[in-house]
């Protein structure tokens, strides 16, 4: 079923915490809306597959192997697959983040 989403709304920032919420799910990959309280992080991490990073609000520090970016909003990153990514939220930070998974061959 359709809906409307108003990523600023969901989910709602808690305190020293990540909260997400997964809005679309499925064989080829997912798509999951993250906020971050101010100063909280993902640790370094890699995953199988490519991802796509749309900052919502907020700003962010990524780092994708060794080099840093600073994202804000309205800006958008890829991270590519098997390399070593971490994310660390500088303010109250939302991001989308959008998984694409390959058929194996």
């Amino acid at each position: 079923m359709s809906e409307i989403t108003n990523l600023k709304k969901i989910p709602e920032y808690q305190e020293k915490s990540i909260i997400s919420r997964i809005l679309l799910k499925n064989p080829g990959g997912n798509i999951t809306c993250f906020a971050f309280g101010e100063g909280e992080s993902l640790s370094e991490h890699t995953t199988p597959y490519d991802a796509f990073i749309l900052c919502v609000e907020g700003e962010a520090e990524i780092k994708i192997a060794e080099e840093f970016y600073r994202l804000k909003e309205n800006e958008t990153i890829i991270l590519p697959a098997n390399i070593p990514h971490a994310v660390k939220a500088i303010s109250n930070f939302k991001m989308l983040l959008v998984m694409i998974k390959s058929e194996k061959k």
